[in-house]
């Protein structure tokens, strides 16, 4: 739509959209409103828009992933989590542990990561596991306590639903709704995520292209979710130094086809302690909107994913280099601008 189009303007293509049976997806941008169209089995002539007032273009979007495409919308999207904007011009740094162990673990996660410089608290209280005899979390208990440490520090939660049966309960109580790599390719709990009005945190599967990739975030953008965050957290190769091979090549490549913001979990993508903060600042230089890290009050303790987990410490420390880097990058590109 042109920058001038008002209401009635976006209405009417909407309207037309629908009299030709399929579906019209609205989608605010900084310039201007793309209005996208899915339901169609082959291209529609452009004429039939072209002549409706304060219409700009008609784009045919060649890509398979149409609603995350740069082709519907050229801009970024910046996704709102608890009033934290992910895909702005600052990084956000997401921490907390794999998941919720007790009440006052979790109360002392979230004032670590708030002591740490962090925004939001990640922390599982569902956990899908390799062993159905490890932890699996405390359920609704776990998603009570998040709660309680969001009222006390003002952190966003973002916490994991791993099925259709429980997401009404965690759409309940989360900020931000994550889908991990085991379930990327669940399409119909991506439908789910897709009808609710909490933003999505979608986790790259462990084998998973880029493609289908983006595919996956079409599910859950199709069914008119459009708030929806992207995250690598490795992937499975043959290397054998680390748990997952990060694969940071991805961020530039999912920027350059996608209006999405990209996270990185460097934790789940390495597993191994030391190896967390060079790749978190790896992963800032690479063009990350920020990180999602699993930090522990005492990670010999943990109960899930102890030995990739930072203390507390060590967390603020990442998030101090972490932010130089980006202040950095940030600053030569002013005076690439100004020049």
């Amino acid at each position: 739509m042109k920058a001038q189009a008002g209401p009635a303007d976006i209405q009417r293509v909407c309207q037309r959209i629908e009299a030709l049976g399929f579906k019209a997806h609205i989608i605010p941008g900084e310039q201007r409103t793309a209005i996208g169209i899915t339901g169609n089995s082959g291209p529609i002539d452009a004429a039939e828009f072209e002549d409706l007032p304060n219409v700009a273009e008609a784009i045919r979007v060649s890509k398979p992933y149409k609603l995350v495409s740069r082709e519907t919308k050229p801009g970024n999207t910046i996704v709102s989590v608890n009033g934290v904007p992910v895909g702005g011009e600052k990084i956000v740094l997401c921490g907390g542990p794999c998941s919720v162990e007790s009440r006052a673990q979790i109360l002392e996660s979230a004032r670590a990561v708030k002591a740490g410089s962090g925004q939001l608290l990640r922390g599982g209280a569902y956990k899908p596991r390799t062993s159905p005899y490890s932890f699996q979390g405390l359920g609704e208990e776990g998603l009570r306590y998040l709660a309680e440490a969001r009222d006390q520090t003002g952190l966003g939660i973002v916490t994991e639903a791993i099925d259709v049966e429980t997401f009404d309960l965690v759409e309940s109580y989360a900020d931000c709704v994550q889908i991990g790599a085991r379930n990327m390719q669940n399409f119909s709990l991506l439908r789910r995520a897709g009808r609710s009005r909490k933003p999505v945190l979608l986790k790259r599967g462990i084998s998973a292209t880029l493609e289908e990739f983006l595919m996956a975030a079409e599910y859950i953008l199709s069914e008119g979710n459009y708030n929806v965050i992207l995250c690598e957290r490795g992937v499975r190769t043959f290397a054998d130094h680390t748990r997952n091979t990060l694969d940071l090549s991805v961020v530039p490549a999912v920027q350059s086809l996608s209006h999405l913001p990209i996270i990185v979990d460097p934790s789940h993508g390495t597993g191994k302690r030391d190896k967390v903060l060079p790749m978190s600042l790896a992963a800032i230089a690479s063009g990350a909107s920020g990180l999602i890290v699993e930090m522990h009050p005492t990670p010999e303790r943990a109960l899930s994913d102890g030995y990739q987990s930072l203390d507390p410490v060590q967390f603020a420390e990442l998030a101090d280099e972490c932010r130089a880097i980006a202040e950095l990058l940030a600053s030569r590109r002013r005076v690439t601008a100004e020049a």
